[in-house]
């Protein structure tokens, strides 16, 4: 089974590549010299890797542990995240970074009028759903897409800030809380998951749970706290 995304079941799909390839580098051009992008961001950038989003993580709970600071880290997933971005909450966001007039047309112009069906391949023949068409999500596969979603992303770390640092890896949320405090920490573990869901459900966004895990570190010396949170009263 596989699920094919055109512009409509008739245009071209080079259409859309054309669109695609005029609007990256510009668009990237755009949010680095303004400096737009949030620094917590580390997917789907240049001169960015795993590997330095992965340095910063572990350098900022080993630096808390060396200060004697409590630390934990809250871990997200969210589901279908590329699929759920809001056009409309997408595209003000961009309004609102400066992308407006023609820049801000062509890119409404990509989102909109995209379909997607389901094909189901055979031995005999191919059965083809209905096309149906796309009112929210960013096409994967693309160059553009990604981009699209941190940007729509990009707001997510004043949410958080100061109570926790983050680092953003295209879908996967980071927050390191740190205090010296027991009570503290706990505090402020909880309304940093409280804030965060609020962001997410504001964004058309969903946690997955199964997926999204709260951790404590600590030394061998350290004794683990009992944390008391809580995510929709669970």
């Amino acid at each position: 089974m596989c699920i094919n995304i055109s512009g409509t079941p008739t245009a071209p799909l080079r259409h859309h590549t054309f669109k695609t390839q005029m609007c990256a580098p510009a668009l990237i051009q755009h949010f680095d010299c303004n400096e737009i992008l949030a620094n917590e961001h580390f997917g789907f950038r240049c001169k960015s890797s795993t590997e330095l989003a992965s340095f910063n993580l572990i350098n900022d709970i080993l630096m808390a542990l060396n200060t004697k600071l409590l630390v934990g880290g809250i871990f997200c997933d969210l589901r279908k995240a590329f699929d759920c971005v809001d056009h409309e909450i997408l595209l003000a966001k961009m309004y609102q970074y400066g992308i407006i007039g023609k820049s801000h047309e062509l890119i409404t112009s990509y989102l909109e009028d995209r379909s997607q069906r389901v094909s189901i391949t055979s031995k005999s023949k191919p059965y083809y759903s209905e096309w149906e068409p796309i009112k929210q999500g960013v096409p994967q596969g693309s160059v553009l897409g990604p981009l699209l979603f941190i940007i729509y992303i990009n707001d997510l770390p004043q949410t958080t800030n100061p109570l926790a640092n983050l680092v953003l890896f295209a879908d996967n949320t980071s927050m390191i809380v740190k205090s010296t405090d027991p009570t503290d920490f706990n505090n402020t573990t909880q309304r940093n998951i409280i804030n965060a869901d609020r962001w997410f459900k504001t964004n058309s966004l969903s946690l997955n749970t199964d997926k999204t895990h709260l951790l404590q570190f600590h030394t061998k010396s350290d004794q683990i706290k009992d944390l008391q949170v809580y995510y929709c009263n669970e």
